[in-house]
């Protein structure tokens, strides 16, 4: 799943190496039934001003500890950036955000998007987090196994030998383990929903007010299952799936992300400076040629790297997630078709395709679990966080032999649902080959949630969490959620919608609850 805004181009990351011991216990370590747990309850943020280039003068930051293994608290520690703006008037308490990913770092979300969160002021300090293994909270990294990973994964759904392929994932999970340092084997929702019980204490509330955006819906849900007494006024917006397995996902997600580019195609040929011209259907079939020609013969890119047509898919994904970027999309390739110019597109893709040139993604991190500075987060922090948290949540893992059965059958069914984004989630699917198999607990136990009740946000025109999945989720909860019907376009709701925001802040500020099947029109424009 991917943010709200910053949206992230995906690449993999694995390990084979690590156990996850913490990642999958189905009962839940607290204060109260673990007295070795009591330290990190008692404790209290200190909050000063953030720094770094960029950060606004009125976001603090601070940090919580939380235990690197809640089964054994006493083998050592973590420390999770922190960063809020204050209520602007009278407290009561905190409402914390995440932003999606898995393995956005929310800190640097939060400093660029603040305005979107003001209204919350009103009433909460808005509080957001680097989950463990993200951004300045023990980044994983995987250094150059990342390129050997994604080329190996690549070469595993094409026509070459699969089990060669397979064996390379393998041996370069090796890579991330070496480079992530202790936090790898514990990472996952299971235990950052925990690490989300320490915050709220740490922040002084009895209850978890909450607002998740895409994987945060995940994030949130289970911590909902896990402290049902502990948990206040929760939004979901933009619902992930809690049973799905990843290839199921993946190819829901081909098949959603074909639906958006289809209507980008559609709305670009209504321009002259379209550059795939004036038919819709010609244009779809360019496109899939751009992308089969960059895979044959790739550009290079500014930066010194190859640009492939993995690279164009990735960076047109990016793109697609908001209509609000559909122009920028759009010059981008005109650039790309026109000049062979690939800038404008590897902007658009958030940096995903930048080498990883520097030491800090290459030489292994030395890290003692406390906060590290901006400057030492490893550039492929996000893809290695992404992949590891989603693998860690997945408990399927097929044999090699399995996969070479299956691999033509999974080809064919990715490429009908979508000629251009059909390899691309498919590689992201067996990224997870050779890791230990990942919790249970999500698919089994997340389920008849007895927590207050929750709010989530589903949009009909979602390319990365389909409506259904909204619907599907709300009946796993129970009588517990409660479901806003968005019938307008894009990634999750709350920043696209004045109705959606305006209903998930009075639910958060006030408990103003929507009637379940209520609905926000596609009328109701953008809240920029």
């Amino acid at each position: 799943m991917l943010s709200m805004r910053q949206r992230f181009a995906v690449v993999g990351a694995a390990t084979a190496t690590l156990t996850l011991l913490a990642a999958g216990l189905p009962t839940v370590a607290t204060a109260d039934g673990d007295p070795g747990l009591s330290r990190f309850y008692g404790q209290k943020v200190t909050w000063t001003p953030c720094k770094g280039d960029g950060m606004p003068d009125d976001l603090q930051c601070g940090k919580v500890t939380v235990p690197l293994d809640y089964a054994r608290p006493d083998r050592g520690t973590l420390d999770l950036a922190l960063a809020r703006y204050r209520a602007t008037g009278d407290s009561r308490g905190s409402v914390l955000l995440n932003f999606g990913g898995p393995g956005g770092a929310g800190v640097p979300q939060l400093a660029a998007d603040g305005k979107d969160f003001m209204g919350l002021t009103n009433g909460y300090d808005v509080v957001t987090f680097d989950p463990r293994g993200v951004g300045r909270s023990s980044p994983v990294s995987c250094g150059e196994g990342m390129d050997e990973i994604s080329e190996a994964t690549a070469d595993s759904t094409g026509s070459t030998d699969v089990q060669a392929a397979l064996e390379v994932v393998k041996k370069a999970a090796d890579a991330c383990a070496e480079h992530s340092g202790a936090v790898l084997p514990h990472i996952g929702t299971v235990n950052a929903a925990r690490d989300l019980d320490v915050m709220r204490q740490a922040l002084g509330d009895k209850k978890l007010n909450y607002l998740g955006f895409s994987y945060g819906t995940r994030l949130g849900a289970v911590y909902a299952a896990q402290f049902p007494k502990k948990t206040g006024r929760m939004v979901l917006d933009g619902v992930d799936t809690l049973t799905e397995p990843m290839t199921e996902q993946g190819l829901t997600g081909a098949e959603g992300q074909q639906t958006a580019l289809d209507d980008f195609i559609t709305w670009c040929a209504k321009d002259m400076a379209c550059p795939f011209g004036e038919d819709p259907r010609s244009a779809r079939e360019q496109v899939v040629q751009l992308v089969h020609s960059l895979d044959e013969e790739p550009v290079p890119s500014d930066f010194g790297q190859q640009f492939s047509g993995q690279d164009l898919v990735g960076a047109i994904s990016e793109a697609l997630y908001s209509k609000a970027t559909w122009p920028l999309l759009e010059q981008a390739l005109n650039l790309l078709v026109q000049d062979g110019d690939t800038h404008g597109l590897m902007q658009l893709s958030g940096g995903a395709s930048l080498p990883d040139t520097s030491a800090r993604a290459r030489e292994p991190q030395k890290r003692n679990g406390g906060l590290v500075d901006d400057e030492d987060i490893p550039l492929d922090n996000l893809p290695a966080a992404l992949m590891a948290i989603n693998c860690a949540d997945d408990p399927d893992r097929p044999s090699a032999d399995q996969v070479t059965r299956q691999v033509d059958k999974l080809r064919a069914a990715y490429e009908e649902a979508s000629p251009v984004f059909g390899q691309y989630r498919l590689t992201q699917v067996l990224m997870c080959y050779g890791r230990p198999k990942g919790t249970d607990y999500i698919r089994d136990e997340v389920r008849d949630v007895p927590s207050s009740k929750m709010l989530l946000v589903g949009t009909r025109g979602d390319p990365a969490t389909p409506y259904r999945w909204t619907l599907e989720t709300a009946k796993r909860l129970g009588s517990s959620a409660v479901v806003l019907d968005n019938k307008g376009e894009g990634h999750t709701g709350y920043a696209s919608s004045k109705c959606v925001h305006r209903k998930v802040d009075d639910f958060l500020l006030y408990g103003s609850l929507p009637a379940s099947g209520s609905s926000c029109g596609p009328e109701d424009g953008n809240t920029d």
